[in-house]
This record gives structure tokens, C-alpha cells and sequence, in this order.
């Protein structure tokens, strides 16, 4: 390009561009203006940089900027920015700005829960990023930090690490730290999860004859009445393993009720159980052969310590249960029993302490729905229990008919 083909430059119908070199052209507008641009990379996305018009900025001129900007994109800063701007990010490391980012997410969130993120940053990211300029990490940079994640076979903390810095740099965008999220775009380029395969769980048909075998079970009778207080009130297996008397308050109560603590659940919110009628009378049965102190555990093992996290499972097995059914299957088969009768899907998901993906209806109050969650908890155990009867029923039967 010459300073006569710009001053030749005449206006068409549409705007068009006439290019130099190194990404600069000038683009001619259909009402005749002139501008210099330079087109460029930064961050792993294409952006256009404007120098000005012509003939105010010769041909010159605007090649004198665009080296300029080379320069600065070979230093890692983005030529779009002020000298204001650029001093800013370039005295902003991405620890720093994610500790700012922590006052500010942390105050909702349990200490646990910020201890557990904060450590994923302390361990896989600020070793390759922390005291880089927040404005200078582009997106290949935070799709290798989450690779090394992968490579362990990580794949759901990679996906956290993911989400994590990208709110760090959402943060440093709303304080005008930086105009470019890098971790926005790398989502299609991180390794898929495998499919969620499921635990085993039973039909309904055989709940009756599971019934009679836990009521039947000759080991450690702890073990079946935790197997049967977990079938009753749907929660996970540690959330009973764990649970302590001072949880359950007065059990004679009218509406007695269990509440675990968030520490103890899984997604760290206080879940509130309703106690049905069944669910109290095991209680009752195991506090009636000591005297327990209200810090002690209801379902001891060996030695009054908390029973293995396998003992529930391997009496399952004992039963004849393996690979058939698992004691997290209990509450796929209660909730969907549960489905099946028509009751209030809300209240199955609350009761299940399962959280909404959607922000608003994942508003979380622990109390929610307690009266018909209880109405449901107290149909299922009647259900359990005519099951049992069922069963013993049927066993009857066939044993008269040998005599």
C-alpha cells in the first residue's frame, strides 16, 4: 500500500478494505471516511484495534502504531488497553485478584466448603498461574492447568477448577481488571465425564422380601436396624452411620424430628427428617439397651466406634444382595414409589436433599414442605411395613403347605 492508493480510495456501495501489512488495513466507508484498523489475536480471540482516520493519520503514522502494538503483544499485554489500564492489570496477579474474589464469594458458604475450593487454587492452579498478570493468562494457559488435572483422572475437580477461575476472571472483569475471560471458552475443549452409572437398587416387587431379609439377618442386629432406619427415612449411608443422638431431640414428641447438621450432608445444608411412627420405634429400641449421652453415635461397630463404611453393604451382600443392590439404591427405590403414588415431587426431591440446578428454585430452606414430607415419610413406612406382613404371610403359607 502507498500514501496515493489512500488518497485514491474511493467509496462503494458496501465498505471495503484495502490491506497493508502485519494485520493493518484501512477500511473505507460507503459515506467516504477512512479508518485505520489492525487486526490481531490476543487471548486466543480476534479483536480489531482502531488507529485513527486518514489523512489525519498518514500511512506512516499508523504503521508506526502498529509495531507499537506488536510490541505489546509480544510483551503479553493487549494493545487495546490504556497505559492506565495496562499498569493496573500488570500490578494485578491472578492469586491476588482471587483472593479479593474470596472476600467477596466466601460469606455465604461454609468454612469447610471454602477451605475445600481454596485448596484446589493453592494445589493446581496459582503453581502455574498465581503470580502471573491477571491480564495477561490467555485461554490455552487455563486449559493446561486443567489438563494436569485430567491427566490424575480428576475429571470432576477439572470441571470445579474450570468454573472456579471462571468466576475469578468474571471478578476481575467487573472491577475493570481485564476485558477478556480466558476460562469462558475452554469448556468444549476439556475431557467429557463418563456416564453417572447409577447404584444398584431393587425393583419394588422384591421391597417385601428385602423387609423380611434385614429383619432376618443374623449378624450384628446394629447393622440391621440401620439398614432399616436408612430404608425409612431415604437418607445416604454415612448420613446414618455418623448420626449422633443429640440430632433426634425429644423422640416422644408428636412430630419428632432428626436434623443433620450441614457438616455432616453431602451438599452442606441442614437437612430436617421427619421420624415416622417405624423410624422412631427403632430408635427407641437401640437407646433402650444402654443409656447413651447425646454426643454418642446411634449405629455403633466394634468397639462403640462408628461402624466401617461398608458394614451395611456387605450384609446386603450376605443376604445375597450383590451387584443386585446397594443401600444408596434404597432411595432411588423409595423415590420412585414415591412417583409412582402421586406424591408431590418437591417435597421427593426436598426430602431426598437433592439441590435445583436453577437459582431460583434452588433457594434453599431446610424446613421446607415438612408436614407433607412427613405425611410421605409415614405412607412409606406404612408401606414397608405392610410389605413386611406381606412377606411373612407368603412365608407362612409355603411353610404350611410342607407340614
Amino acid at each position: 500500500m502507498s500514501e496515493l492508493t489512500c488518497r485514491k480510495a474511493l467509496p462503494r456501495q458496501k465498505a471495503y478494505k484495502l490491506s497493508d501489512s502485519g494485520g493493518l488495513h484501512l477500511l473505507v466507508q460507503p459515506n467516504g471516511s477512512r479508518l485505520w484498523r489492525l487486526a490481531y489475536r490476543f487471548g486466543g480471540k480476534q479483536k480489531t484495534l482502531a488507529f485513527g482516520k486518514y489523512p489525519a493519520v498518514s500511512l506512516t503514522e499508523a504503521r508506526v502504531r502498529r509495531e507499537k502494538a506488536k510490541e505489546q503483544l509480544a510483551g503479553g499485554r493487549d494493545p487495546a488497553l490504556s497505559d492506565s489500564e495496562a499498569a493496573l492489570v500488570a500490578g494485578s496477579t491472578f492469586k491476588q485478584v482471587a483472593e479479593q474474589w474470596k472476600q467477596t464469594w466466601q460469606g455465604n458458604k461454609t468454612q469447610r466448603h471454602v477451605d475445600r475450593v481454596w485448596g484446589r487454587l493453592l494445589n493446581d492452579v496459582f503453581p502455574s498461574l498465581g503470580e502471573r498478570g491477571v491480564g495477561t493468562i490467555t485461554p490455552p494457559e487455563v486449559l493446561a492447568v486443567v489438563r494436569m488435572v485430567e491427566q490424575r483422572g480428576a475429571l470432576d475437580v477439572a470441571r470445579r477448577i474450570r468454573q472456579c477461575c471462571n468466576q475469578i476472571f468474571r471478578f476481575a472483569i467487573a472491577s475493570g481488571l481485564i476485558r477478556m475471560n480466558p476460562a469462558a471458552d475452554i469448556g468444549g475443549a476439556m475431557q467429557q465425564r463418563r456416564n453417572v452409572r447409577h447404584m444398584a437398587r431393587l425393583p419394588l416387587s422384591e421391597l417385601p422380601a428385602l423387609v423380611r431379609n434385614i429383619a432376618a439377618y443374623d449378624g450384628d442386629p446394629v447393622t440391621a436396624a440401620a439398614l432399616g432406619f436408612t430404608l425409612l427415612t431415604w437418607v445416604r449411608t454415612n448420613e446414618t452411620r455418623f448420626a449422633i443422638w443429640g440430632e433426634f431431640g425429644d423422640l416422644d414428641a408428636a412430630e419428632p424430628l432428626w436434623i443433620i447438621p450441614a457438616a455432616r450432608m453431602k451438599m452442606e445444608r441442614e437437612h430436617l427428617v421427619p421420624l415416622a411412627p417405624q423410624a422412631v420405634a427403632v430408635l427407641k429400641q437401640l437407646r433402650g439397651e444402654r443409656l447413651p449421652a447425646l454426643g454418642d453415635l446411634v449405629f455403633t461397630g466394634v468397639q462403640q466406634r462408628a461402624m466401617s463404611e461398608n458394614t451395611m453393604l456387605f450384609a446386603l451382600y450376605r443376604m445375597g444382595y450383590h451387584s443386585r443392590a446397594t443401600v444408596h439404591g434404597f432411595r432411588g427405590m423409595a423415590s420412585t414409589a414415591a412417583n409412582e403414588h402421586g406424591w408431590n415431587r418437591d417435597w421427593i426431591e426436598r426430602q431426598l436433599a437433592h439441590v435445583e440446578g436453577n437459582e431460583v428454585r434452588g433457594a434453599y430452606n431446610a424446613a421446607e414442605w415438612i408436614p407433607g414430607r412427613r405425611q410421605m415419610l409415614e405412607w412409606w413406612a406404612d408401606e414397608v411395613t405392610k410389605a413386611e406382613a406381606k412377606e411373612l404371610a407368603v412365608v407362612d403359607e409355603f411353610e404350611a403347605l410342607l407340614l
